[in-house]
């Protein structure tokens, strides 16, 4: 393969990256205005999913001591079933476990700042990258203001800080995906 024949290759593969990242921004950017126009809703739904994906792993922890031969059965029989519980109380009180979930996301959005940030400084250089800066801004506030409001916030905080944050998420993917574009340009 020549020189020419990669520099190609490389310029298709900018442009479908591209593509990817701009469709996938307009969907984070759609769920965020549905979460921010029905916040109770989607805080529901949240603890919800949360609910039921900490059953699911219960049941598949538990499933697992199965295959393992490694002892500590019963360590792991309780975990699982903490899992479950928590799970179960979700699901069964979700507006009460949204309180609980509205301080965890507070913990996220920070954690997810954190994340951005490492994510600019190695990319600081390509085009674009001053869009992860603005997110991890933009999201080290949400969390700030969960933090600080909870829990007096918690029923309408999820839904609102979540669809804030898919917004920013994806216009700040949208800026990456045209960047990436105009590679192959």
């Amino acid at each position: 393969m020549t020189a020419s024949q990669r520099i190609e290759r490389f310029s298709g593969l900018a442009h479908d990256v591209g593509t990817m990242l701009i469709v996938t921004s307009v969907l984070f950017m759609i769920l965020g205005l549905a979460a921010i126009m029905e916040p109770f809703v989607a805080g529901y739904a949240v603890t919800l999913v949360v609910g039921w994906l900490l059953v699911a792993a219960g049941i598949t922890h538990i499933i697992s001591i199965m295959r393992r031969d490694d002892g500590g059965a019963i360590w792991h029989i309780a975990v699982g079933l903490t899992y479950i519980v928590a799970g179960g109380y979700c699901v069964m009180h979700p507006v009460i476990a949204l309180a609980a979930l509205t301080f965890l996301l507070a913990i996220v959005l920070f954690v997810e700042a954190g994340v951005d940030i490492v994510a600019y400084s190695a990319q600081r250089h390509e085009s674009g990258a001053i869009w992860l800066l603005v997110n991890a801004a933009v999201t080290a506030m949400l969390g700030t203001l969960i933090a600080i409001s909870w829990p007096s916030v918690s029923v309408l905080a999820i839904g609102t800080i979540v669809g804030i944050n898919l917004l920013t998420t994806g216009f700040s993917r949208l800026m990456l995906g045209i960047a990436a574009r105009r590679i192959t340009a």
